[in-house]
């Protein structure tokens, strides 16, 4: 009984410290985002027809959860907590060598900064905020656009498009390589916007609002992430849809439909894909046919092939596991004969 209540009181200890700080905040926004998507899309799609039953069921549908698809997400989900520690360092070495080329360079044309070293004040704080935060979903859209228009990162990319049924986890379905360049190229553009700030304002600037770090709040708040790769069909209204990315817009990103090919490629915001003329705007809980067309998909639905058959298609490519070295361009969802 005491080594009970001892094991009882080790668990409280150690789930409390897992709660607490900002790792505690953000498991909170995440379990709320996914909790207020299920409410608001159920109660859209079931007016005065509520039950906890058909919630749990709208919530976590088995027609999604027990497919294949559903299964490689979780096991390649895990698999990924394998490879996090060579996910952090490219992300740090990108940022800091871009921040120190943007000083060293304004360095150069307009001498030494003359600012002592301070801490950010509150209006200070909110604009580097901002500005780190449009940054970095400029960087996001560049590279998205990146993954679909040069074939080697397609190849990549593909594992992400595999996915029949999106799930939340689906968000990390993700090639190793794929995730390590990113992380890389994700430190150049918010790099250079950091020094930009160290040189001018302030030095050094913090990165946090109300101690939630700047990147907690893009996932959590305004991305939604996690919801946004589930099948609950969540739209922001028509008004803030026009400027933050819902994640109704995303799922239209997965959609195997011709019209949706190479659309909606942004995180947060929708000025790069209006800009850029790549937004389309889903009808009202339009449904997806989420994957690849000509069943290319089918290829991926295992941990193994998850990692495998996008080196063998990239080797093929390059001619490294025989047959003809092509480089030829093809569509996003080339259809398979």
């Amino acid at each position: 009984m005491h080594d009970t209540a001892a094991h009882l009181h080790r668990f409280g200890e150690l789930a409390v410290k897992h709660l607490s700080g900002e790792n505690g905040i953000a498991i909170l926004l995440l379990w709320f985002t996914i909790l207020f998507a299920g409410v608001v899309t159920y109660i859209r799609t079931n007016p005065g027809n509520w039950s906890v039953r058909s919630f749990v069921r709208h919530l976590l549908p088995p027609e999604v959860f027990q497919s294949a698809s559903a299964r490689a997400d979780c096991l390649f989900w895990l698999s990924r907590r394998i490879f996090m520690p060579l996910l952090v360092l490219p992300l740090a070495i990108s940022t800091v060598a871009a921040g120190r080329f943007s000083y060293w360079l304004l360095s150069g044309i307009f001498g030494a900064p003359q600012h002592p070293p301070a801490p950010a004040g509150p209006l200070l704080l909110v604009a580097f905020t901002v500005t780190m935060l449009i940054a970095y979903d400029l960087s996001y859209y560049l590279y998205h656009r990146m993954q679909h228009g040069i074939p080697i990162l397609w190849e990549l990319h593909k594992v992400h498009h595999s996915a029949q049924v999106m799930i939340g986890v689906t968000k990390d379905r993700v090639h190793p390589i794929d995730e390590i360049m990113n992380r890389w190229w994700d430190g150049v553009i918010p790099g250079l916007c950091y020094g930009i700030w160290l040189f001018f304002a302030l030095d050094p600037v913090e990165v946090t609002v109300f101690g939630l770090n700047v990147y907690l709040l893009r996932n959590t708040i305004l991305m939604m992430d996690f919801v946004r790769h589930t099948h609950l069909k969540l739209s922001y209204g028509r008004h803030l849809s026009a400027i933050l990315l819902s994640p109704h817009y995303h799922q239209l990103h997965h959609s195997t439909a011709e019209k949706h090919w190479d659309k909606n490629f942004g995180l947060t915001l929708t000025i790069w894909d209006r800009m850029f003329g790549t937004l389309v705007i889903p009808e009202p809980d339009e449904d997806f046919v989420f994957g690849l067309t000509g069943n290319e998909h089918d290829e991926y639905q295992s941990l193994y092939r998850l990692h495998v058959v996008p080196l063998q298609k990239i080797g093929r490519r390059l001619g490294l596991l025989g047959g003809r070295r092509t480089n030829t361009p093809e569509k996003r969802y080339e259809l398979q004969t």
